[in-house]
């Protein structure tokens, strides 16, 4: 088992899912941000989670793991260039927005740390971003705020486990020389591509190996019950039509979905998820990607 007791959780239990509309209370619009809202609605009333409210990740936290000068250009607008590095843009709201966002996937992950169960959070955007920028429409790193935090609250071994369509290069940067913090990451688009090494491994994968792959590197992961806690970017764009590779179905993601979670129970491991990627197209709207999202509650809730 993990070093903090693993999963513990009893049948019938009502998970959390951190949500505040803050989320997405800013005109940097992208659907990574807007869809939180989708979500959210789509799991009022539902019987296994409860959807709670954050509290916004603080400017010390954000300063452990990116560059002063970021952060304070992202809460100022100065200089104009560096706030808006993510690519959506800058306005006076988008730090209260990012720093909720971030608040969200680190309350999930101490929920989960301390009660063994696993929780989710409404936060997208998150693994593009580097010490000295933003990226790919990502504003704060979330999930490298969130390790930390489980670190130092006693977890000793955190997985960063990255399902986006894209390569979660913005993590492999910043855990670099972290004891402690690992990743493993299965993409099937290359932007933010980097080279694998120990402590970030990364796989390139298709549409026709996708689901093999996903199982291959879950079974790879070396000791896995003596992980602490896994962080999930449980994104839905590689789904074919949300953003991913044409044969990567709803089918697909289900069920990778459910080899996620049959892979942390039989570790007895909790895992705190993000949304992650999944964008409209001409088959979805906002509320059939939050429909897809769905796959991953339901699959957590199951476990």
């Amino acid at each position: 088992m993990s070093h903090l007791g693993g999963r513990s959780v009893e049948p019938g239990v009502t998970l959390l899912a951190h949500y505040s509309p803050t989320f997405n209370d800013t005109t940097v619009h992208a659907d990574t941000v807007c869809k939180a809202d989708h979500v959210a609605r789509l799991l009022v009333g539902h019987d296994a989670w409860n959807v709670v409210r954050p509290a916004p990740a603080s400017s010390e936290e954000l300063e452990r793991v990116h560059d002063d000068e970021y952060v304070s250009a992202v809460r100022t607008g100065v200089p104009e260039e560096l706030a808006a590095s993510n690519g959506i843009g800058w306005d006076d709201s988008l730090f209260a927005a990012a720093a909720s966002s971030t608040g969200g996937i680190r309350d999930a992950a101490l929920h989960a740390l301390r009660r063994g169960e696993h929780s989710g959070a409404l936060a997208s955007g998150l693994h593009h971003a580097r010490a000295e920028q933003g990226e790919g429409f990502c504003t704060f790193n979330g999930l490298v705020v969130a390790a930390r935090a489980a670190l130092d609250h006693g977890a000793t071994r955190v997985l960063v486990l990255d399902l986006d369509a894209h390569c979660g290069g913005g993590t492999a940067s910043l855990i670099d020389g972290v004891d402690g913090i690992e990743q493993v990451d299965v993409s099937v688009i290359g932007f933010d591509w980097y080279p694998s090494r120990s402590d970030a491994r990364l796989t390139m994968s298709t549409a026709e190996t996708y689901l093999v792959d996903v199982e291959a590197a879950l079974s790879a992961i070396p000791r896995p019950d003596e992980l602490d806690l896994v962080l999930y970017n449980a994104g839905m764009d590689p789904h074919e039509h949300a953003g991913g590779r044409s044969g990567i179905t709803t089918a697909t993601i289900a069920t990778r979905e459910q080899l996620v979670f049959e892979w942390a129970d039989g570790a007895g491991v909790p895992v705190a998820f993000t949304l992650a990627g999944g964008y409209q197209s001409t088959q979805y709207d906002l509320d059939g990607v939050a429909a897809l999202h769905l796959l991953t509650f339901d699959a957590a809730a199951a476990a």
